[in-house]
């Protein structure tokens, strides 16, 4: 069993009960998302000794985007394990860790990097409960940053729900917000199934009011975030931020979008995007990744599934453009989902065009 380091604060608990209970659930933070990502892996560490930090930079460097920062100092070389560049070796002893009884989280300076170690996170987290008959748990999350950040080309910008939400035994979330990224982090820390927990870089200075107390956001429940009656908008993650400019827009037209996050996208919920649907008869789904096969593609078949009498026109898919992530600023932004496009689709959708 891992142990406390000398250097940790006083425990959460003990701080939690030395003040009014009232006043507590009073209290607001304002805080980034990297900070809410930290705020949800040391409180967890706090409440659970099996609970450990393992990647490259974690630890001297307080991690690539400094999400990590300070985590050494306060927990311990022990808890907070730097790595070799080596994803897979990683990948491999955290699974093998998880299998014994600890909870490691991986960091992924980006998901790219994931795909060094696709055979660990293909062929063992996800099935390792299936093929031991239930006998091996693998509670572990691996999260970094997904998807396209400020020009750092096609080797840095890929989203890989796609290619992992294919796989049985796998849960991935994608919070938008620093509420969704803390309370998400500390259900899936918590969860005794594999989870991908999808970061965006260019979303990690995003600042929120949260509460201070101590909560937890399950998977499986998407949220509405902005009700409407004319169209329903789904998305998740950093692109969510385009969605809901391009509802801005089509206010001011008189046009009414609900904008739908999906927070987890597997397990999905379906119930609340088909709710949504059959009442305003019309969906555009927005999404970061690629056209082909993508996220949008599922969502928008089981809309089909399950709406397919509410629906006035076929469902449209705003997504990436089918090439690799260009490096030039122009193109990258020409690239990846556009306000513009949105407001085309969504006039496909509303037979406006």
């Amino acid at each position: 069993m891992l142990t406390r380091h000398p250097g940790q604060t006083r425990s959460l608990s003990k701080r939690m009960s030395s003040r009014n209970k009232k006043d507590v659930m009073a209290d607001k933070q304002t805080i980034d998302t990297r900070e809410a990502i930290r705020q949800a892996m040391d409180e967890e560490m706090e409440r659970d000794s099996h609970v450990f930090i393992i990647g490259e930079d974690v630890a001297e460097y307080n991690g690539a985007y400094k999400v990590t920062k300070g985590m050494l100092d306060k927990w311990g070389p022990k808890r907070v394990i730097d790595t070799p560049i080596s994803e897979n070796g990683v990948a491999g002893l955290a699974i093998g860790a998880a299998m014994c009884g600890l909870r490691p989280i991986v960091e992924f300076m980006s998901f790219n990097f994931s795909f060094v170690a696709a055979d660990q996170i293909i062929s063992n987290a996800p099935k390792m409960h299936y093929m031991s008959g239930g006998r091996f748990n693998v509670p572990i999350v691996f999260r970094g940053p997904n998807g396209s950040a400020a020009q750092v080309s096609s080797q840095h910008s890929h989203c890989v729900e796609t290619i992992y939400g294919n796989l049985p035994g796998l849960k991935i979330v994608s919070p938008s917000n620093a509420y969704d990224a803390k309370g998400l982090l500390k259900t899936a820390i918590r969860d005794n199934n594999p989870v991908l927990f999808l970061e965006s870089e260019l979303s990690y200075g995003d600042k929120m009011e949260i509460p201070t107390e101590e909560f937890l956001v399950p998977f499986g429940q998407a949220k509405i975030i902005r009700p409407g009656r004319d169209v329903t908008i789904v998305s998740h993650g950093y692109i969510l931020k385009r969605a809901l400019e391009a509802a801005d827009v089509l206010a001011k037209r008189g046009i009414q979008a609900e904008v739908i996050d999906l927070r987890s996208i597997k397990p999905l919920d379906i119930a609340t995007i088909a709710e949504s649907v059959k009442r305003t008869n019309a969906c555009v789904c927005v999404e970061e990744g690629h056209l082909f096969s993508g996220i949008a593609a599922e969502v928008g078949f089981q809309i089909m599934e399950h709406c397919f009498d509410y629906l006035d026109a076929p469902v449209e898919r705003v997504c990436q453009r089918e090439t690799p992530m260009p490096y030039s600023k122009v193109l990258e932004h020409e690239t990846l989902p556009t306000v513009e496009r949105i407001l085309y689709s969504v006039e496909k959708a509303l037979a406006l065009e």
